[in-house]
C-alpha cells in the first residue's frame, strides 16, 4: 500500500480513538453511499457530527487542516445530505475537521476544528 494511504488509514484509526476519548459515540467510519464518502460520523449531546479527517507526517505541503478546501467541504455537505435522507431522525448536525500531525516517533498532535462552514 502507498505510504500516503497508510498515513490516512492510521489517521482515521487515531481519529476514532480521539473522538471516543472525547465523549463522542462513533456511528460510522468511512461511510459510503454512491460516490459520497464521510470519514467519520459521530454523535455527542444529540448533535450529529460529520468529521473530515486529514493526516500528515510532514509539513512540506502545509498543515493537515490547510488541505481542506471549499470543494472538499461542499462534498462533505453533499454526503451529509445523502446520509440525512437515509437517517432523517437527526435534527442537529455539525461539520468538523480533525487534523492529525504524526511526528517522527509516531506521536500524534490533534487539532479539532468544530462547526466549520462555507
Amino acid at each position: 500500500m502507498a505510504n500516503h494511504l497508510d498515513t490516512g488509514k492510521k489517521g482515521e484509526q487515531l481519529a476514532v480513538q480521539y473522538l471516543t476519548d472525547n465523549t463522542f459515540t462513533v456511528i460510522f467510519a468511512n461511510w459510503r453511499y454512491a460516490h459520497y464518502e464521510i470519514d467519520i460520523i459521530a454523535c455527542r449531546d444529540e448533535v450529529l457530527h460529520f468529521v473530515e479527517v486529514k493526516t500528515r507526517r510532514s509539513k512540506k505541503f502545509g498543515l493537515p487542516e490547510e488541505s481542506v478546501s471549499k470543494k472538499k467541504l461542499q462534498n462533505l455537505i453533499n454526503a451529509a445530505e445523502a446520509f440525512l435522507i437515509l437517517y432523517p431522525e437527526w435534527k442537529r448536525v455539525q461539520f468538523d475537521v480533525l487534523s492529525i500531525f504524526l511526528t517522527g516517533n509516531n506521536n500524534a498532535e490533534f487539532f479539532f476544528i468544530e462547526d466549520v462552514y462555507l
